[in-house]
């Protein structure tokens, strides 16, 4: 599968929401807040099923109902199409979850 060409962290960022330019490097991160642990593993699990489906894998650091994201597509070295998708999907999946 060819994998897309680098948009860069402005483009991604307006055309997603609560989503920002991580610091230090070409990536977008967003925090998630839940209402517990059910509810981000929830969250946790739908995204990396879709994350697997698009073979494309977020960083995130999870503690109880807190759930940061950082995303880039690393053979590409920045900010991609494939993570404006999987961006939106994880809001979706956020939604859901709680």
């Amino acid at each position: 599968m060819a994998r897309p060409a680098r948009i860069g962290v402005d483009q991604a960022v307006a055309q997603l929401s609560g989503w920002k330019a991580a610091e230090g490097r070409e990536a977008i991160c967003k925090a998630y807040r839940f209402k517990d642990f059910g509810q981000a593993f929830a969250f946790m699990t739908r995204a990396a099923l879709a994350a697997e489906r698009l073979d494309h894998h977020p960083e995130w650091f999870n503690v109880y109902n807190r759930v940061d994201v950082t995303l880039a597509t690393h053979d590409a070295g920045g900010v991609t199409a494939l993570d404006v998708e999987l961006a939106k999907i994880m809001d979706a999946a956020a939604a859901q979850a709680g």
